[in-house]
């Protein structure tokens, strides 16, 4: 009969003391039931008596096959056969012994993994701190009343964006696949998700990369002695165009222009040749060329996978500290400057109660994290398998908050400055929020400090920085979610997968680049990702925390770390997290927002383009649901349950050993 992997009996198969695998795997005995203790990584055996396979640690089964395997995947003669009722058991969990497992093993080895720990964790620090923190959140915290907007978005914070920042990282390192293939070993049905991360993804390549290409073109024209956008004398200036920096004594009216305005949006973005999304005239060449660089910057530093993006990031993630530091304390020493921070950290408790604050503060957490994009499920599953995630998501996503912190100062004392110099209020300061924030009020304020040149080189060169590692990390989830998902068609050719994903995302981003591309781009912002990733990660939470389970999901994490999640975070998964993403959901969904940009008043009929756009990627959830009841044999209860049954066991590594997760 089939001995317990500790017997005596066959000394030649199983010395004592000694872990017994045959071909890398522990494969099931159906008469023992064993136990592995991480602690030693020491095998005891314990007899069961139906036959079972004992738990190892949190969810895995240690199985000894009677039939071993040779190299090829073959199965050998077996010297001594077992009765036929043993046979038959072996026969459905040797399975691994076959093309099949050793495919699975043989991916699962050859998988790559991160060069170093800090790699990925700048990675995950250059993902999560993006243009969303020195861009949209100062100027989100502006519409919202400044320092009232900082309560709900740590709340936030701590009860929706953490958690499953935390979740994301400690699924991808343990199940090793990327947003689509994942959901096979979590929950079949759910498999839509992954393809809504990948059009989402996509939609957010189509404009963020073009915010690049205008912070490009300030860069290349910061190269100058004096910046053009500091006087009215230029080719694109009209008679409103108002420097009231200038030594002449200048009065500030109400259709005063300022040169750096009329340069963003003359000069670079040219929509006064634009009638609005009707109309977007031409294609600006200049800005096409900015946008093809950045594209052909990002493809090399992706095209290897991780080991070369990993020491890319050295640069793109580091970078814009030493900025921030540098603007920062020079943005304190200006006049007018404690006007801003006042502003800024003086809350509004009003605001408190409209509910489109507490809206835009999810949106910005998760837009800014980025649960829900599938790049922390790829950036993870590069780990190695006992990696503390756990402290990862810790740090990574306070830096990520403390930096919007931060970069909030880095604004508002500028803004304060601005305020100081127009004799006007902070709130009037800047008509226009969105990039206009950045590109119109803080290059204006660089242009007039001492040193102007270099201030305006290191900041657009930071933003460029802050956007590269963001693009490099969102084409990532979508290329480790395909290649993994098609692994026998893509995975030996990454550098021409990556090449057409390149293209496809410059062609996507041609609307853009038109003399009315700024309203497209606000257009997506709204609508492409805000309420579709809030959707995703409700899905998501709502598949991992009652359809997988919280308690599996404990002891995989329990598995990995060693020890299990506390309270608070099951609560969070399970209710807390999924409530405030239904929330704000059904809010944004009841209340669309009203798009205004510069004078242009968006119509109506972009609101139903929006919801079509938001529409588009999410659908792919039903639209899965409903294909995988129709391809599922059985009942529809059988159906029903096939499909929210995970179908492919999670290979494990376990020092030399693999274990295949049950």
């Amino acid at each position: 009969e089939t001995a317990p992997l500790t017997s005596k009996k066959d000394v030649s198969d199983c010395n004592e003391g000694e872990d017994c695998k045959g071909n890398g795997l522990l494969v099931r005995n159906p008469k023992s039931a064993l136990r592995l203790v991480e602690d030693g990584n020491k095998v005891h055996p314990s007899q069961g008596d139906k036959g079972e396979a004992a738990q190892i640690s949190n969810g895995y089964s240690g199985v000894q096959s009677s039939v071993p395997c040779n190299g090829m995947g073959e199965v050998e003669d077996a010297q001594s056969t077992a009765p036929a009722a043993t046979t038959t058991t072996t026969t459905t969990t040797s399975t691994t012994c076959g093309a099949e497992g050793q495919q699975q093993l043989k991916e699962l080895e050859d998988r790559e993994t991160w060069s170093k720990k800090i790699d990925f964790l700048l990675s995950v620090i250059g993902y999560a701190v993006d243009l969303g923190n020195v861009w949209r959140f100062p100027y989100i915290c502006y519409q919202n009343g400044g320092g009232a907007f900082l309560i709900p978005y740590t709340i936030m914070a701590i009860f929706g964006g953490i958690p499953l920042f935390y979740m994301e990282l400690a699924l991808g390192q343990y199940h090793r696949n990327g947003c689509i293939s994942i959901w096979r070993k979590i929950c079949p049905i759910f498999k839509g998700i992954g393809f809504a991360i990948c059009i989402i993804d996509l939609y957010v390549a189509s404009y963020y990369n073009t915010i690049m290409a205008w912070a490009f073109y300030y860069l290349v024209s910061s190269f100058t002695a004096e910046l053009p956008w500091t006087s009215c004398t230029n080719a694109w200036n009209t008679g409103n165009c108002t420097n009231y920096f200038s030594k002449d004594n200048v009065s500030w009216s109400l259709h005063s222009i300022s040169p750096a305005e009329e340069f963003y949006t003359r000069q670079v973005l040219q929509v006064h040749r634009s009638n609005g999304l009707d109309d977007l005239g031409g294609i600006s060449w200049q800005l096409t060329l900015c946008l093809l660089l950045i594209f052909t910057i990002v493809y090399f530093s992706i095209w290897k996978g991780v080991k070369t993006s990993g020491k890319v990031v050295w640069v793109t993630a580091t970078f814009p500290y030493i900025i921030l530091f540098i603007l920062l304390v020079r943005g304190a020493t200006l006049p007018g400057a404690w006007r801003g921070v006042l502003y800024y950290l003086k809350p509004d408790w009003q605001k408190l109660l409209a509910t489109e604050v507490w809206v835009d503060a999810a949106a910005q957490i998760f837009f800014s994290l980025g649960p829900g994009f599938g790049v922390l499920l790829a950036y993870a599953s590069y780990n190695k398998f006992h990696n503390n995630c756990y402290q990862d998501a810790l740090v990574t996503s306070t830096v990520n908050c403390l930096t919007s912190f931060v970069s909030g100062f880095v604004i508002f004392t500028v803004l304060g400055y601005m305020a100081e110099m127009r004799n006007e209020d902070v709130s009037e300061v800047a008509k226009d929020t969105g990039p206009s924030l950045l590109f119109i009020t803080y290059a204006e304020a660089i242009a007039n400090m001492p040193a102007s040149t270099f201030f305006a080189i290191i900041f657009f060169l930071m933003l460029l920085t802050l956007g590269l590692d963001s693009t490099f990390a969102g084409l990532e989830g979508v290329i480790t979610g395909v290649l993994d998902e098609f692994p026998h068609v893509w995975s030996k050719r990454r550098e021409l997968f990556v090449l057409g994903l390149t293209i496809i995302c410059f062609l996507a981003s041609l609307a853009t680049l038109t003399f009315g591309g700024a309203y497209v781009v606000k257009l997506f912002e709204e609508y492409a990702t805000g309420p579709a990733v809030l959707t995703v990660v409700f899905l998501e939470a709502i598949a991992v925390a009652w359809f997988y389970g919280i308690t599996q999901f404990c002891n995989d994490v329990k598995e990995m770390l060693g020890f299990t999640p506390g309270w608070y975070w099951r609560v969070c998964w399970a209710a807390i997290s999924p409530i405030f993403l239904l929330f704000v959901t059904c809010s944004f969904l009841s209340n669309p927002p009203e798009l205004r940009l510069f004078d242009y008043n968006y119509p109506y009929w972009t609101t139903v383009v929006g919801y079509c756009i938001g529409t588009s990627s999410i659908i792919c959830i039903p639209i899965y649901m409903v294909y995988r009841l129709i391809i599922t044999p059985g009942t529809l209860k059988e159906r029903i349950l096939k499909s929210i049954t995970p179908e492919t066991a999670t290979e494990i590594p376990f020092g030399d050993i693999r274990m295949n997760a049950v």
